[in-house]
């Protein structure tokens, strides 16, 4: 592909849940409104960090037809379509080409799936035939398939691939696939600076959620080389970035952005509400962050 089409911060948003776990899609407009007021340049819906795994076919279908009206071609709109059947993916994918999605991001083959190149190679390639850009998920310590320069290399050329995501958490890795020249997103919280410095082409953020418009200042900062303020920016995120990282991730990151105005229910079981010490930890990491964001909220 000759121009990167996912640059800047695309939120992998929250999915609403009601307080009887149920999706909750009344409250989904007002929910993508604020984020995209707070100056997001993508969403991504059904996203790990929208209980993507926790969501039935029906209702993460659902989810991508009422998002995709809601955004109706404000930001770019990328889609979890990720299943354990290659025929589920591509269902998923040609539903969210239907529904106007810019994008798809799918894990590769993961549950016992094929951990051979080209076992993943034969899998994006078949998934790249749904007609949307493909994001590829690298995140091996959840789905035990690690992406490598040589492999990155060998899917981006295939069709409609794009770029891999790296969820790995680790910095050196991902240093490795950025120096092969090839677009590569950031999606671990705690490099973010770190990743855009290192020259990731745009980040996959679930801690934006909590804190959108610092985010998007800092990437702002970053795409301006403006490192200096980039720096003062992350030291306030930092905090809370690092503490979600270290468990509890999806809980964390609803529980966050309660606390500072951008609420969407709580987790869906089997995932709970964060208990009172977590919850202390959570505030206490937030900081400055809760006033400075609560004073953004649209009303």
């Amino acid at each position: 592909m000759t121009k990167f089409p996912f640059p800047g911060l695309n939120l992998a948003v929250t999915t609403p849940f009601d307080a009887s776990g149920r999706v909750d899609l009344n409250q989904l407009d007002a929910h993508l409104d604020r984020y995209i007021a707070a100056g997001v340049d993508g969403i991504v819906l059904s996203s790990g960090t929208g209980m993507h795994v926790y969501l039935s076919r029906e209702e993460s279908d659902a989810l991508v037809a009422r998002g995709a009206r809601v955004i109706s071609g404000r930001v770019r709109l990328i889609v979890q379509t990720s299943a354990l059947l290659v025929e589920d993916v591509l269902a998923r994918t040609r539903h969210a080409a239907d529904c106007g999605a810019d994008g798809v991001m799918v894990l590769p083959p993961f549950f016992e799936g094929p951990t051979d190149d080209e076992g993943i190679l034969a899998f994006y390639t078949a998934v790249a035939g749904g007609g949307l850009p493909v994001i590829g998920y690298n995140v091996p310590q959840a789905v035990g398939v690690g992406i490598s320069p040589g492999l990155l290399r060998e899917l981006c050329a295939i069709p409609n691939f794009c770029t891999v995501k790296d969820s790995s958490g680790d910095l050196a890795q991902q240093a490795d696939l950025i120096r092969t020249g090839l677009p590569v997103m950031n999606g671990a919280d705690p490099l973010m600076p770190y990743a855009l410095l290192a020259g990731a082409a745009g980040v996959i953020w679930g801690g934006a959620n909590f804190a959108p418009r610092t985010c998007v200042e800092l990437v702002q900062a970053a795409r301006d080389h403006r490192w200096d303020e980039a720096r003062a920016i992350w030291r306030l995120l930092e905090p809370a970035m690092n503490l979600i990282w270290q468990g509890d991730y999806v809980a964390s990151v609803y529980a966050a952005a309660d606390i500072t105005g951008y609420g969407s229910g709580v987790p869906r079981r089997p995932l709970r509400a964060l208990d009172a010490g977590k919850l202390d930890l959570l505030r206490a990491a937030l900081g400055d962050l809760v006033a400075r964001e609560r004073e953004a909220v649209p009303a």
